[in-house]
């Protein structure tokens, strides 16, 4: 389908809109993690169960709109998601234990993770593989506004108001976005009657696609490279805050530095593309992240790591993810033409099933130092790259 200059940036802005509301959502509410735990009485370690809620409605949610999205077309499931969204956000605000915040987290990850299938679903129905990486870096953007100020903003509001003014602006976020959506976005695929709602076919079809030789080992790879990420957000209010003993509004900055690395990595990726191969380029760039990540867990051995060197390795490390996110999710999709919101769909649970686990297991581990999360990067880095060389031999 031929798209004009206007009609691209378009749906590269409200897509990147859409996919922003889950950095905003993660990122925003995590220098507020001290003062959750003063207002509802409960440890910042019960705190970061709001955070492996939120992973698991993700995981959960992507799994259960793929099938929506396949049946009645891109918009309609997008709309009803951000609704739920929008309603969870406020609803958050209201909450009277930390109990209620977390079954509210879920529900407004559950709302959130329409976008990730959509948009995905959107790129794919219009554009070729190797196209499909280039505007993926695009949206990524658009949206890195949101890792870049999230967590300033939310250090602010923390500092001078209170953490509940962050679950309101995510509502107006939410609301914005969804009013986007409904007049700016085009339908990439309509109604389809053949396709079943029945739970035993939504299942075969779940478990046909996992079947792909090339999705199941790309969506792996592409798993393992998110657990690095979501070790870095599950972690670095702990290190930043308890260990170097930053305020709020620094941890912001210093947040916002790192996603700029991140931006940076998948914007030099759109580039490189246009010259190099897909695989190999991914395949060098998780072996430089290998590298880095257990040069940082070897330093930690030897030297009391500063603050700035701390920030310069996990830099690198945001770096290098920005180039393998968006271009293995290109990969796992490399093969399908049709079913795409369900390959998007199981995609994107695998990964956000990997964030939920990391998050757990860091929040579990924690022991009032930087070697768990310096521990779970070297060893999933590792791991990411040995899963990206059997990708490329199948």
């Amino acid at each position: 389908m031929k798209m004009s200059k206007n009609e691209r940036l378009i749906l590269i802005i409200v897509l990147g809109s859409i996919a922003a509301i889950g950095p905003f959502s993660i990122d925003m509410y995590l220098p507020s993690f001290p003062k959750i735990a003063e207002f509802f009485g409960e440890t910042k370690k019960h705190v970061s169960y709001t955070l492996t809620s939120y992973f698991i409605g993700i995981s959960i949610g992507q799994l259960m709109y793929g099938p929506l999205l396949e049946k009645f077309g891109r918009k309609k499931p997008l709309i009803a998601g951000l609704l739920i969204y929008v309603i969870a956000s406020i609803s958050i605000v209201l909450s009277a234990n930390l109990t209620m915040m977390i079954v509210f987290r879920f529900l407004q990850a559950l709302g959130a993770s329409v976008g990730m299938v959509a948009g995905k679903s959107m790129i794919r129905d219009l554009f070729s593989t190797k196209e499909v990486a280039r505007i993926l870096s695009s949206i990524l953007l658009v949206m890195g506004i949101a890792p870049i100020i999230a967590p300033t903003l939310g250090g602010i509001f923390v500092q001078y108001y209170n953490w509940q003014v962050i679950f309101v602006f995510l509502f107006a976020v939410g609301l914005l976005v969804l009013l986007s959506v409904i007049f700016l976005l085009k339908e990439t695929r309509g109604y389809d009657e053949t396709v079943t709602l029945r739970i035993k076919p939504i299942v075969r079809n779940y478990w046909n696609t996992l079947k792909d030789i090339n999705f199941f080992r790309y969506t792996l790879a592409s798993s393992i490279a998110i657990g690095v990420l979501f070790t870095y957000v599950s972690s670095i209010p702990f290190v930043l805050m308890d260990i170097y003993k930053v305020s709020e509004t620094t941890f912001g900055w210093l947040f916002a530095i790192n996603a700029i690395g991140f931006i940076l990595g998948s914007q030099i990726n759109r580039e490189l593309l246009k010259k190099f191969d897909l695989k190999k380029l991914t395949n060098t760039i998780a072996l430089m992240m290998a590298m880095i990540t257990v040069l940082f867990l070897g330093m930690s051995y030897v030297i009391s790591i500063p603050l700035f060197l701390f920030c310069v390795m996990t830099f690198g490390t945001m770096f290098m993810l920005g180039f393998v996110n968006p271009n293995a999710t290109a990969l796992s999709l490399d093969k399908f033409k049709s079913n795409i919101g369900i390959a998007n769909a199981l995609n994107g649970s695998v990964r956000m099933a990997m964030g939920a686990i990391t998050s757990a297991l860091i929040g579990y581990f924690y022991d009032g130092t930087m070697m768990p999360m310096l521990w779970f990067m070297a060893v999933l880095s590792v791991i990411n790259l040995l899963m990206f060389i059997w990708a490329k031999k199948g």
